[in-house]
């Protein structure tokens, strides 16, 4: 699950008056829970899920994930264990590009240390779920943007992550390809995952009702 108690985080040591990125976030998501992340551009989304992704701690304030409380005593290596059970769909994507697409995919799993039986199986479904298959020995640079966006989203899948964190996982797909990857997500947190799902396409949040994080100028509001 997800818990946040009035956490600030801010850029620098320390925050000028009206500088805070984010102000007093505070909600809570159960395990399985799914929910969208609304705002408009520059209110904190993409910011809000690097916290959540650890690639930043919070200011002040209470932040629990997945049964650890993030608090400033916890050490690199229990957040490094955390980190692999976090998935990320980013929007620049971060592929690496000096390796296949079924490389990419299969790296979390490799840094898992799994089987490389296992790493071949879980990335063959994944690729073939995604329609990359015909792609799996493709390098990123020669893929369109919509190819490198599944790319990312099956990287961030295959391990079966505890907490998936999406920033605008569909803005590159067709709108068919944008619906089964909402499908899937569903599934994934009716499996028990816990997604987040930050997105300004306001056909998907009305065509998958789920509750909503509301995001502006550093500032949430929740929708249930």
């Amino acid at each position: 699950m997800i818990r946040l108690r009035d956490v600030t985080w801010h850029h620098g040591a320390m925050p000028e008056d009206g500088q805070a990125t984010l102000r007093n976030i505070s909600f809570t998501v159960p395990q399985g829970g799914f929910r969208w992340l609304l705002g408009p551009s520059g209110a904190g989304k993409s910011t809000l899920l690097r916290l959540l992704h650890l690639e930043a701690l919070p200011r002040s304030g209470e932040m629990d994930l997945l049964g650890t409380d993030i608090g400033p005593r916890v050490k690199r290596s229990a957040l490094a264990r955390l980190r692999q059970r976090i998935g990320l769909v980013p929007q620049d994507y971060r592929l690496m590009p000096t390796l296949s697409v079924a490389d990419n995919v299969a790296l979390p799993l490799r840094l898992q240390r799994r089987m490389e039986a296992e790493v071949a199986q879980e990335v063959d479904a994944i690729l073939d779920w995604l329609g990359l298959s015909s792609r799996r020995n493709a390098r990123p640079v020669t893929l369109s943007g919509g190819e490198q966006q599944r790319t990312a989203i099956a990287r961030a899948v295959v391990v079966r992550p505890g907490l998936l964190l999406a920033d605008e996982p569909t803005n590159a797909l067709e709108d068919s390809q944008a619906e089964r990857v909402i499908r899937m997500m569903r599934e994934l947190a009716d499996l028990g995952t816990t997604i987040i799902v930050a997105t300004h396409n306001d056909t998907l949040v009305r065509r998958f009702p789920a509750p909503a994080l509301h995001l502006r100028q550093g500032r949430l509001t929740v929708d249930e």
